[in-house]
C-alpha cells in the first residue's frame, strides 16, 4: 500500500504551482498488484486526479483499488463529484491519504463511498500530504493565504548601500533561481518603495512565462506611477491602498488593475485585512519580495509562514544602509522570531536558507 500511495504523492507533486486555488492531488488504480491507471490534478476547472486514473484504467477498474492523496470530492464545484465516478467504475477499495479539510467536502466523500459499499481506509503519509498542500489547507481552515517572505541580503543584513545602491547583492545564479521559484506561487507582492526605487516587472521566469502570477502592490497613498513596468503585463495586477483617489483609481482600472482598499493601520494598509480579502479572491500562496518596510510589517504582525533568505558573502556596513527587515522588531531576544526546519543550499558563493517562521 505504501508504495502505491508514494506513487500518488509523486504524481501530485508534478503539478506543483499549476493547480491554484485547488490542492495538489494524485491517484493510482491498482488491480492484482499491477498499476492500471494513473492521474493527477493538472489545473483548476480540469478533471480531478481520480478521473484521470479511472479513465486510464477503463473497464478494468471494476473490482480494483484506488489510491488517492486527498479525499474524493462529493459536491458540484468547477467539476462534478468524483465519488459518483468511483462508484460507477466499480472500485472495490479506496485508500485515502487524508480527509479533505475543506468544509464543503470534509468527510462527506468518504461517507458516500462507504454507503455505496466501498471499503475506505484513511490516513497514509498524511503529514507529507499536508506539507504538500499547506497553502490550500491554510486557506480553507483559516481564510488566509500562505505567505513566504523572500530576502536577499549581505552578511551584515543589508539590502542596499548607504547611497541606496542595491543592484546586485546576490549572484546572477541566485537571482535566476529566485525567479524560477516564482512558478510555485499564485501571487507575488511588493511594497510601493520597491516599485518606485527598482521599477521591477515581477514576472515569472521566461521558462514558465505562461504561469499565472498575480501581482500585488501595497501602496497606502496610491503613489504607483502609471508608467510602472509591472503594469505592462498580461498578468493580473492588484494595488492595495488606504487613500482614495478616484481619478487615479479610474486610470488604473482602465489598465485592468484591481484597486483594493483597507482600513488604515498607523497610516498604512492593514496587512491582515488585505490578506483576508486576497483569500476571498482565491489567492492561496503569496511570495513577498520586499521591501524592508513590508517584510517588517509581516513579521511584526506574525503573518508570514515561511522565509527564504539569500545571503551574499559580502559586507556592506554603514549605519544608514538599508536593513533587510524594517518594522518595530522585538524588544527582547526571548521574543526573537526563529527559523525552524531549516534547509541550506549553496549557489555561486551565496547561501540560501529556507524554513518556517516560529513566533513567541
Amino acid at each position: 500500500m505504501k508504495r502505491y500511495m508514494r506513487m500518488a504523492i509523486s504524481l501530485a507533486e508534478s503539478a506543483r504551482g499549476d493547480t491554484f486555488p485547488n490542492p495538489l492531488v494524485g491517484a493510482i488504480v491498482v488491480k492484482n498488484g499491477r498499476v492500471i491507471g494513473r492521474g493527477f490534478h493538472k489545473k483548476a476547472a480540469g478533471p480531478h486526479a481520480e478521473i484521470y486514473a479511472l479513465k486510464e484504467a477503463g473497464r478494468y477498474a471494476q473490482g480494483a483499488s484506488l489510491y488517492c492523496t486527498f479525499e474524493p470530492c462529493s459536491h458540484y464545484g468547477r467539476t462534478g463529484p468524483c465519488v459518483d465516478e468511483i462508484i460507477s467504475a466499480g472500485i472495490k477499495k479506496v485508500y485515502c491519504g487524508m480527509i479533505d479539510p475543506d468544509p464543503i467536502t470534509s468527510g462527506r466523500g468518504v461517507e458516500a463511498l462507504r454507503k455505496s459499499g466501498i471499503s475506505v481506509s484513511v490516513g497514509s503519509f498524511e503529514d507529507e500530504i499536508r506539507l504538500l498542500n499547506e497553502p490550500f489547507i491554510k486557506a480553507v481552515t483559516k481564510g488566509m493565504p500562505f505567505v513566504t517572505v523572500k530576502i536577499a541580503e549581505s552578511l551584515d543584513g543589508k539590502t542596499a548601500t548607504n547611497a541606496g545602491e542595491s543592484k546586485w547583492i546576490t549572484s546572477e545564479p541566485s537571482r535566476q533561481y529566485a525567479r524560477l521559484r516564482r512558478r510555485f506561487y499564485d501571487c507575488i507582492m511588493a511594497g510601493i518603495n520597491t516599485v518606485l526605487k527598482d521599477d521591477p516587472c515581477l514576472e515569472p521566469s521566461e521558462r514558465f512565462k505562461g504561469h499565472k502570477l498575480i501581482k500585488v502592490v501595497v501602496d497606502s497613498r496610491l503613489r504607483i506611477p502609471l508608467r510602472a513596468r509591472l503594469l505592462n503585463t498580461y498578468q493580473p495586477v492588484i494595488v492595495a491602498c488606504v487613500k482614495k483617489d478616484i481619478l487615479k483609481e479610474n486610470r488604473l482600472m482602465q489598465r485592468g488593475v484591481l484597486v483594493i482598499h483597507t482600513r488604515s493601520k498607523k497610516g498604512r494598509v492593514d496587512i491582515k485585512e488585505l490578506l483576508k480579502k486576497l483569500s476571498k479572491l482565491e489567492i492561496r500562496n503569496i511570495l513577498v519580495e520586499g521591501g524592508s518596510t513590508l517584510i517588517g510589517s509581516f513579521l511584526d504582525e506574525r503573518l508570514a509562514d515561511k522565509a527564504i533568505v539569500f545571503i551574499a558573502p559580502k559586507f556592506i556596513g554603514g549605519v544608514n544602509s538599508q536593513p533587510a527587515v524594517g518594522g518595530d522588531g522585538v524588544k527582547r531576544l526571548s521574543s526573537a522570531i526563529k527559523l525552524n526546519d531549516v534547509t541550506i543550499r549553496r549557489l555561486s558563493g551565496d547561501v540560501i536558507l529556507e524554513g518556517y517562521l516560529r513566533y513567541k
